[in-house]
């Protein structure tokens, strides 16, 4: 990658993180705000945009955010108020801004039309043919400035061109404000022989006149201002009396220099290739494992031998976590880049559907690992539109219920014993019970004789193809949806539940891994062979007695845990394992827990419990079901990672074939 495609990188990710941030302002003034910082904040975002396109030579995008600038000094002047129809517009412009960087991207041109109704829309508030807001009143004994006059020096400093800038596409910007004379300075100039076409050596004077603000003008050399020399001097300034007399303000220079002694503010961050971060993490884990290996092998030696030797390792092993910890804080990022996209979201499902939906949003800065937030925007993004759909009613029908015309979605995420957990909760009309189990028997989900409890009947909605809309429309109805949402949550190592509430709104709790790069593990044996059970499905071990496992035919051995009944899984049956302990008065069950369901793994020993590198065998082999990964352990071997809710998948098959035949 070249110096140019580096730069160019850097510029679609800051306009990926400006929009993002102009949405996010946009959708607050929505909600009545016309506070001016917000509105200068959103007008520096589309003028940051402008501005490197131009530079890299994206004209359509400049041209285009051009006019969405000019549309928002409207808006920062008071001349058009922040109406539902302006914000629609304006956000609807951000999304053509969106997908015309992304062609540029790849390279692309867009259409010559793309975007032509919004642009259409845009000037006609720029045009002041419709929409205008009324300029507000102003008293007779105010004074407001006519047209000013300022000379700007502007002295780029020689590296200009190595930044990406192009001067003449600043001095154009400029004479878009008002009327310009510009006149070059080129005593720096070498002769032709000497020149060196990277280096910038001329200087411009420009006289600017009109109704042009210096705030505008420093605008325009915002990429600029520290590797250049800008001096702007504003001149006798006119002012007009709003009563008939015309009065004029004494003669004055006021010169505008760049403040001495001003200090560069320090950057705290900095960009990295997410590459290199994996590489990192990667190395890291190789780190531990070693250092676990040295620990297994220091095991054996003698203490008054190895004093120093084993202190030395008892550092490396504290370090090495410390280190762990850092690296794995590096690829840690707040939930507030997905959170920030659903009050767009919201806003335009809520329009569609003919609703009032106001969202809450509380926990944004709660951190999860960078590849849990990647694979976990789908997902939500789907839960709350079914939650506007499905969850909140239309305002007649929450008028007839004595509930507020205004329905409430509430976003919220926080850790909890080493998980993020993610709630939305709505105050709908919540699961209707009875309709979605007669749906399901319907459609032939379950059987038409299925005795199910309330929670059990909730769930149903999770079921491939289950759909309780009368018609299909472009927000729901095909029975596409929350049962890709459970698998994807779950193929992360998380679970999804619903609290409901009939007729008073409902709760979706989402529990996931704070990391999928590392994890807390119990090591067990069966037979020969060693397995990691997440701590986290962790319930409880325990050492049963025989008369305690029951046979329930169709289920299989349950065992009575405190009143409740658990089905029971042997490992060694599941994964094949020879030599393993059958006789269940000398085995360990460890009791279990993945989403809603309980289940009991028999095992012949537990080993201890060690923090784990997790290895993906994608790369490697076919998908196993029941394992989610590996990890390589103290002494060298590979040790398979259990996916519990798969085991529970495996064990509900086996149980249905078994009925199967015993029916047969």
């Amino acid at each position: 990658m070249n110096d140019m495609d580096e730069l160019k990188s850097v510029f679609f990710t800051e306009c990926s993180e400006l929009l993002v941030d102009m949405e996010e302002r946009l959708l607050k003034l929505d909600e009545g705000t016309t506070d001016t910082d917000q509105l200068n904040a959103i007008f520096r975002c589309a003028h940051s945009i402008k501005g490197g396109a131009g530079a890299f030579g994206f004209n359509a995008i400049m041209q285009f955010t051009h006019v969405l600038e000019a549309t928002l000094d409207l808006m920062r002047d008071g001349k058009l108020l922040p109406t539902k129809e302006s914000i629609d517009i304006l956000l609807k412009a951000a999304d053509i801004v969106v997908q015309m960087l992304d062609a540029a991207k790849e390279g692309r041109e867009s259409p010559t039309d793309f975007g032509a109704d919004v642009l259409a829309n845009l000037q006609r508030f720029t045009q002041g043919t419709n929409s205008l807001a009324p300029v507000l009143a102003v008293a007779s004994v105010c004074a407001v400035p006519s047209e000013r006059n300022y000379t700007i020096l502007f002295a780029p400093h020689e590296e200009l061109f190595a930044s990406g800038n192009d001067p003449l596409l600043i001095l154009r910007e400029l004479s878009q404000l008002g009327k310009t004379e510009i006149s070059a300075d080129i005593s720096r100039v070498p002769t032709l022989e000497a020149l060196d076409v990277t280096l910038c050596k001329i200087d411009w004077s420009i006289v600017i006149s009109g109704n042009v603000s210096e705030a505008s003008i420093r605008e325009v050399f915002e990429f600029v201002c520290d590797i250049s020399n800008i001096q702007i001097t504003e001149n006798t300034p006119v002012v007009v009396a709003a009563t008939p007399q015309t009065v004029s303000a004494p003669s004055a220079k006021k010169p505008v220099a760049e403040e001495e002694g001003h200090k560069t503010a320090v950057p705290t961050s900095i960009r990295v290739d997410l590459e290199k971060v994996d590489r990192l993490v990667n190395m890291v884990g190789e780190l531990v494992i070693t250092e676990a290996m040295l620990r297994a092998q220091a095991k054996h030696l003698s203490e008054d031998k190895f004093s120093d030797l084993l202190r030395g390792i008892d550092e490396l092993s504290h370090h090495t976590r410390e280190l762990q910890e850092a690296v794995m804080a590096v690829r840690m990022q707040p939930v507030k880049s997905i959170f920030s996209r659903m009050p767009r979201i919201v806003r335009d499902t809520a329009t569609q559907l003919g609703k009032d939906i106001q969202l809450l949003l509380s926990g944004e800065n709660t951190e999860v690992d960078k590849t849990v937030i990647e694979q976990l925007s789908d997902p939500l993004t789907h839960m709350i539109r079914n939650s506007c759909d499905h969850g909140i009613e239309t305002p007649d029908q929450r008028a007839w219920y004595d509930k507020p015309l205004q329905g409430t979605i509430h976003l919220s995420a926080y850790h909890r014993s080493g998980r993020i957990i993610i709630e939305i909760k709505d105050d709908g009309a919540g699961i209707n019970r009875d309709k979605v189990l007669a749906k399901a028997r319907e459609k032939g989900l379950i059987a038409a004789d299925a005795v199910l409890t309330e929670e059990e009947m909730d769930h149903l909605v999770f079921l491939p193809g289950f759909s309780t809309a009368d018609q299909v429309t472009a927000v729901s109805g095909r029975g596409v949806g929350m049962d890709v949402v459970k698998r994807n949550i779950e193929s992360l190592g998380g679970t999804v539940r619903i609290t409901n509430t009939p007729g008073k709104g409902s709760i979706f709790t989402i529990s996931l891994p704070l990391t999928l790069a590392i994890l807390d593990g119990m090591i067990v044996r069966v037979g020969a062979e060693n397995y990691i059970i997440p701590i986290t499905s962790i319930i409880e071990t325990m050492r049963p007695k025989v008369q305690e496992i029951k046979n329930v035919e169709g289920h299989g051995d349950v065992i009575n845990i405190r009143g409740e009944f658990v089905p029971l899984t042997y490992l060694h049956k599941v994964f094949s394992i020879p030599d393993a302990q059958n006789d269940t008065s000398h085995c360990l069950i460890v009791l279990v827990e993945s989403g809603n369901q309980k289940m009991g793994l028999v095992v012949d020993e537990l080993i201890g419990q060690q923090q784990v590198v997790i290895k993906s065998l994608e790369a490697n082999a076919d998908p196993v079901k029941g394992i989610s990964g590996a990890t390589i352990l103290g002494d060298g071997k590979v040790s398979l990672i259990l996916e519990i809710n798969e085991l529970q998948q495996l064990h509900q098959l086996k149980n249905a074939s078994l009925s199967l035949v015993n029916a047969a």
